[in-house]
């Protein structure tokens, strides 16, 4: 009995280890977010509270706590109440299988790549959710949005995400980056790198792509009838995701922990410090993205999906495929 709870505090510890880090730094990337956005616009961003403003989001969040929740006479209460904890709990039970090191990962399973793609498909129940129980137009109107724009991108992400399966032979995110000790995959697969971003950006509801919750037409989207603690978790989730994403391009295609060069001085610093710059990296990009790029009207959005991206993906794994056999390189696992 007392082995058994001790495994369960151990397992207990682990989590927390990993998801407290995960929620300091979505506190801290809304900050750079800004930061980003200040800098491209010529603009002061966050300066006032705290050391250059770092504290902002704490009062961000603090304010959100204090908010009264306000939950519309004729919604389906239930269902208003469950899609943020569903949205913010399946954003970070999805860190579980992120390796920040050949040692340091909560759970080292087999399929780790198809539990991510499972975990971020399921994303879009907590936000179709929200949408249909909130008994409005515009909150219904951007979970549909939502739901057909993730169904696009997923399709991309999974076709790319087979270019380096077919690299590595195994669906072990671990795995994935120990095969990438001579060349990062960003080399040889550069176009689907560019994919994958430009998927992600749309997986993430990220301008240019941030068709449901387009203030402009819809006001806040499947997040308008929300206020307090509860739009507080769909904007966790959101940036959660953000995180996992940039966690899922640095692992796929830079190497993830793995330095550019295995020489001195690169070796000396940690894996896992590694793999935090390389995500710092993409958000950074992400952040330039919303800063610089105008948001796409939403028939552009399918049409980049369906008739661009996927073709396009499906002929890399053929090519991939083909390189890979003509010249005997596939991983024989």
């Amino acid at each position: 009995m007392i082995e058994y709870i001790n495994i369960i505090l151990m397992e207990t510890y682990k989590i927390l280890f990993l998801l407290i880090p995960v929620l300091v730094s979505v506190a801290l990337i809304v900050w750079l977010d800004r930061r980003v956005w200040a800098f491209v616009q010529k603009r002061r961003g966050p300066n006032v509270v705290g050391p250059f403003g770092l504290f902002q989001s704490l009062a961000d969040a603090l304010k959100y706590i204090f908010k009264e929740i306000i939950i519309p006479a004729s919604s389906n209460k239930v269902i208003f109440t469950l899609a943020p904890i569903i949205t913010m709990t399946l954003a970070l039970i999805a860190w579980a299988v992120i390796p920040f090191s050949e040692d340091f990962v909560l759970a080292d399973i087999n399929v780790g790549i198809l539990y991510l793609f499972a975990v971020s498909s399921l994303g879009v129940y907590g936000i179709i959710m929200g949408g249909w129980a909130s008994n409005s137009k515009y909150p219904f109107l951007g979970s549909i949005r939502s739901a057909a724009q993730m169904i696009s991108y997923e399709v991309s992400i999974g076709v790319i995400i087979i270019n380096v399966l077919l690299c590595v032979g195994s669906l072990n995110l671990s795995e994935i980056v120990l095969a990438q000790k001579k060349i990062w995959f960003i080399v040889p697969l550069f176009p689907m790198f560019v994919i994958f971003f430009i998927s992600a950006l749309a997986e993430t509801n990220r301008p240019p792509f941030d068709l449901p919750e387009a203030e402009a037409e819809l006001v806040a989207g499947y997040q308008t009838e929300y206020s307090g603690m509860m739009y507080a978790m769909f904007w966790l989730g959101e940036y959660a995701n953000i995180l996992l994403m940039c966690a899922m391009g640095s692992i796929l295609f830079l190497g993830g922990w793995l330095p550019p060069l295995d020489i001195h001085p690169f070796y000396l610093i940690p894996g896992p410090i590694w793999l935090i710059f390389k995500i710092l990296f993409l958000f950074i990009l992400f952040a330039l993205v919303k800063a610089t790029v105008p948001r796409y009207r939403y028939d552009q959005l399918m049409k980049l999906g369906w008739k661009i991206f996927l073709p396009f993906s499906l002929i890399w794994v053929v090519l991939t495929a083909g390189y890979l056999l003509y010249f005997d390189l596939l991983p024989l696992k």
